[in-house]
């Protein structure tokens, strides 16, 4: 699989471009604020429908413009498709497959398949929960994309329950301080039965999708794990052992068999949610929120018996990070029998002499490999190919 051409049209500070491409490496030589980026951040978003940059649409249309249009010819097993994407913040976004409208985005998402790694994946390591998360949910989709309307059910769902929890907490508290209704009580006890009852609805709601997705992340990192340790093991020369774990926000015993690599038929975890709900309903009539489930839940990434986040070293992090982009990338070059496009962002100038070298070698026979640099000393002379200086949004193929 690989990208035979991109057009931007009010796309970041681009007013248009065009980039032809071709298998193998291409690189992209710029300084800082010049514009690289803003590319394979275009092809990253014709992937996976988001930047890995900003977390709304808005900064991605050019200051002025009503829209962005982005578009590319996406080749795979000698088929040529057309992906088209137009980004209207504020309003819906639309998408065109081959010429003809799609029905929704996310139609189009399969079509083109990326792994981007960049600076910001540090926070893979260091950062919150929710950024393994989304790297979890973000490789669901990639691998199957029929994962991404389960995902978006569950949010909806979410924000449905924890609306719910929020309006009804008064009257579910004043329910809980009275031992014994009195006649003058019976529509405070009304009202609460009725907040039970819905609060019990989008209970079976959320531990129905809840358990879907969590038994695909399962499946899914139990997968990915044995990638994860050949691939730091090769950036980091064999420096350490790299494993992940879920952790989970469901009840101790079963949180102690997820962490524990188990993964359980859907029906299990949904009875396991629903009965990790109603342990947990004072607490959260308590707090207006929803305290269980895959919104709840993290990654432990370990090196050896440490957690890396804290223990890890800079070098080590970002090994760390650079090991689970490659993993994914492995997994779903075997899960797909082709190659996604392999997106190095900025990526060589963080890693020293022997990390770049380790790098290269192991990326050297990705169909397509598009690399931002800010200098061309920052990539090995071993990844050769096309390369495009890239200056205040001028985007010029050197010789």
């Amino acid at each position: 699989m690989h990208v035979r051409h991109l057009t931007v049209s009010d796309f970041r500070s681009y007013p248009t471009a065009e980039l032809p491409l071709e298998p193998g490496v291409t690189t992209l030589v710029g300084l800082n604020g010049q514009g690289k980026t803003n590319l394979v951040e275009a092809i990253g978003y014709l992937a996976t429908l988001s930047s890995h940059r900003v977390a709304t649409d808005q900064p991605l249309v050019r200051f002025g413009a009503e829209q962005a249009v982005i578009r590319g010819a996406v080749v795979r097993d000698g088929r040529e498709t057309l992906v088209e994407l137009e980004i209207n913040p504020g309003r819906a976004n639309r998408a065109r497959l081959g010429r003809a409208p799609a029905g929704r985005p996310r139609d189009v998402l399969g079509t083109l398949r990326t792994v981007l790694f960049a600076p910001e994946d540090l926070a893979l390591v260091k950062g919150d929960p929710s950024e393994r998360r989304k790297f979890l949910d973000d490789l669901l989709v990639s691998r199957q994309p029929r994962w991404a309307s389960v995902r978006s059910d569950y949010d909806k769902v979410l924000k449905q329950r924890n609306a719910l929890l929020k309006s009804a907490a008064p009257v579910l508290r004043r329910g809980q301080r009275r031992p014994a209704p009195r006649p003058t009580d019976e529509p405070v006890e009304d009202a609460r039965a009725s907040a039970l009852h819905t609060l019990d609805i989008w209970n079976e709601h959320l531990a129905s999708v809840g358990s879907q997705l969590l038994y695909a992340r399962l499946r899914l990192l139990r997968d990915l794990g044995p990638y994860l340790a050949k691939a730091y093991d090769e950036v980091s020369a064999g420096q350490s052992d790299a494993r992940v774990s879920y952790k989970s926000s469901l009840r101790e015993a079963a949180s102690a068999e997820l962490a524990a690599g188990e993964v359980p038929e859907i029906d299990q975890l949904r009875t396991e949610i629903l009965e990790t709900l109603a342990e947990l309903r004072d607490r959260e009539v308590e707090r207006g929120m929803s305290l269980a489930g895959p919104h709840r839940d993290d990654l432990v990434l370990s090196l050896g018996d440490l957690p890396a986040k804290g223990y890890a070293s800079h070098g080590e992090s970002w090994s760390f990070a650079l090991g689970l982009k490659l993993a994914a990338y492995q997994l779903l070059r075997h899960d797909l029998g082709d190659d996604p496009v392999l997106i190095l962002d900025d990526v060589f100038a963080e890693l020293d002499s022997g990390r770049r070298e380790r790098l290269a070698a192991m990326v050297a026979d990705c169909e397509q490999v598009l690399i931002t640099a800010a200098v061309d000393a920052d990539v090995p002379g071993t990844l050769t190919g096309r390369t495009y200086a890239v200056s205040l949004g001028e985007v010029a193929l050197r010789g």
